[in-house]
């Protein structure tokens, strides 16, 4: 009977080979630059960088050569929202620390901290071409639900490569049932929390203390307060989100990203004007709640033709960001164009998280590249080889592993 103990199974789950020099030959490559889509090209990884695409590369002595014939070349996905790496099972305690309750700490919540790189989802989630993540802890009992990081999915113990890169707040129906059950309360309480944060550590010390903030969220939020961070709104109604949109015109140092925006369609061209991009569930056509009774499937397609970047997601949880792929073959179905729904998960969720050498595939890049079966966007393709900073990477899960014991003929069911 075949066997491996959980050490090993550990070990050939987050054992990448090292970055080397690899010429993908002869694919059809999205660059995802304004070189467009090129047919039979070749692309070349020196290191834990693309060194070259183009065509008729010349491998360099000693590389690998991989046919790519037929195959798709392509930037590896960015799953926009995850807690991937944050819980190994959902819904049980330990090990989970993908929620966060109780007000001692809520905007402090530091997901780059809690980040667990062997939990079994990132190679589920690897092998589908996702080779990298922003993630965010859920909960907390105040406006703000913690700060979230950026990590690759390498499964190795340097994957978070960006730590507070993110502060989430809650807005809408959300936001106003943590500040008094309506949202009349809820603007005057994040005006007065911001300016908690502004005023740290000053006010603090002084004995005065915050209004909204103890001092440990204080501090947390006091970058974000000042822009010098991004800020994650969980909103969805056209009404909140006009709101959000006229107090960013009040607040121009601060930096939002509507997550969610299940009415945005709405008001798509005032969305587009004040640049603020929109992370979209593009399965959500039936309102959970009365804020997202406008709620429908080319949501994406509307705001992606009125110039917001519309960066697709799959709903947040910690197993499934694989499924983003999904999300963008949908919105193509629902009416997007194709290189706006790939772009949507690869160069433009890069591009806001301020991960601009990644989700392109040009010269000078981070080497995150996958080889596909065929188009990525659809159900039936699948990664031949993916490459996170230039080590390829196994194409092996925990699930492909027991897949494999007991398939008919194999050792262990003999």
């Amino acid at each position: 009977m075949k066997w491996l103990s959980p050490a090993l199974v550990a070990l050939a789950l987050a054992a990448p080979a090292a970055a080397e020099t690899v010429l993908i030959r002869d694919g059809r490559v999205i660059t995802n630059t304004q070189a467009g889509v090129l047919e039979g090209d070749d692309v070349l990884i020196v290191d834990n960088q693309v060194r070259a695409v183009g065509a008729n590369i010349a491998a360099p002595q000693g590389a690998r050569v991989i046919d790519a014939t037929g195959k798709w070349v392509t930037p590896g996905v960015f799953a926009a929202l995850s807690q991937i790496g944050l819980s190994e099972i959902s819904g049980s305690g330990a090990p989970n620390d993908a929620s966060v309750e109780g007000e001692l700490v809520s905007a402090a919540a530091d997901a780059g901290a809690a980040f667990d790189h062997t939990v079994t989802a990132i190679p589920v989630t690897r092998i589908e071409g996702v080779t990298r993540a922003a993630i965010a802890p859920g909960g907390a009992n105040t406006m703000f639900s913690g700060i979230g990081a950026l990590v690759s999915m390498s499964g190795r113990p340097d994957s978070v490569f960006r730590d507070d890169a993110f502060l989430v707040l809650q807005m809408g129906e959300a936001g106003a049932n943590r500040t008094g059950g309506s949202r009349a309360a809820y603007w005057p309480a994040l005006e007065a929390a911001l300016r908690d944060a502004r005023e740290y550590p000053g006010r603090y010390r002084s004995g005065q203390g915050g209004a909204v903030l103890n001092e440990i969220d204080a501090q947390a939020v006091q970058p974000f307060a000042q822009g010098r961070g991004l800020i994650l709104v969980n909103v969805e109604s056209a009404t909140d989100i006009r709101r959000l949109i006229e107090f960013k015109r009040r607040n121009a140092q601060l930096r939002f990203v509507i997550n969610g925006g299940s009415e945005a369609w709405e008001i798509a061209d005032e969305v587009a004007a004040s640049g603020i991009p929109v992370i979209i569930d593009t399965m959500q056509n039936l309102p959970g709640n009365f804020e997202q009774i406008g709620s429908r499937l080319d949501n994406a397609a509307i705001l992606s033709r009125a110039g917001v970047r519309v960066i697709i997601a799959s709903p947040a949880d910690g197993h499934q960001p694989r499924l983003t792929l999904q999300q963008a073959g949908n919105a193509v179905a629902n009416g997007m164009e194709w290189g706006a729904a790939f772009e949507s998960i690869t160069r433009v969720p890069a591009e806001v998280f301020g991960a601009t050498n990644l989700g392109v595939l040009r010269a000078g890049a981070t080497a995150d590249v996958v080889v596909w079966d065929g188009d990525p966007l659809e159900v039936k393709s699948a990664p031949t080889a993916v490459f996170i900073e230039g080590a390829e990477q196994p194409l092996t899960s925990r699930q492909t592993m027991l897949r494999d014991r007991y398939r008919p003929g194999s050792d262990a069911v003999r």
